[in-house]
């Protein structure tokens, strides 16, 4: 007999933090973004609109050097990110997003808000405000 596993509330939030992802990348390579995947949206939400430099993305995004690396020359080549000489920093670069990767962002931005609305719609205004407070909630005892 096969075992059986508790269902418990990381699970769920597995479950549902997958569903997500996946809704969200399948729309963006929708939108004209081919090069969109959920390890290079993972290291996109660690780089501000403005720019980081190359040594603070390592920090933020706890993956290895040599996978951001890695990351980071697919996005190059793809025309979404540059990288340039950090002026504070000789050996330092910065990273700059392209007009192709601000346009992806902006994409990101909309579709996001699509995914939240079709939530909404799905559980109801009152119950998406209860759940959206309870992940907050659980966002800030994990922090505070």
């Amino acid at each position: 007999m096969a075992k059986s596993y508790p269902d418990h509330i990381g699970w769920q939030l597995w479950q549902a933090s997958r569903a997500w992802q996946a809704e969200f990348a399948d729309a963006m390579r929708a939108a004209g973004h081919g090069w969109f995947s959920e390890s290079r949206a993972g290291l996109l939400g660690h780089i501000p609109r403005g720019g980081l430099k190359q040594s603070a993305l390592i920090d933020r995004a706890g993956i290895s050097k040599q996978a951001i690396q890695q990351l980071l020359d697919g996005m190059e080549a793809e025309g979404v990110i540059v990288r340039t000489a950090d002026p504070d920093d000789r050996r330092g670069k910065l990273l700059l997003y392209t007009p192709k990767g601000v346009a992806a962002l902006d994409d990101g931005d909309r579709i996001k808000l699509e995914i939240e609305n079709r939530y909404r719609d799905r559980l109801g205004e009152g119950p998406f405000e209860d759940l959206m407070a309870a992940l907050r909630g659980l966002a800030e005892a994990r922090s505070g």
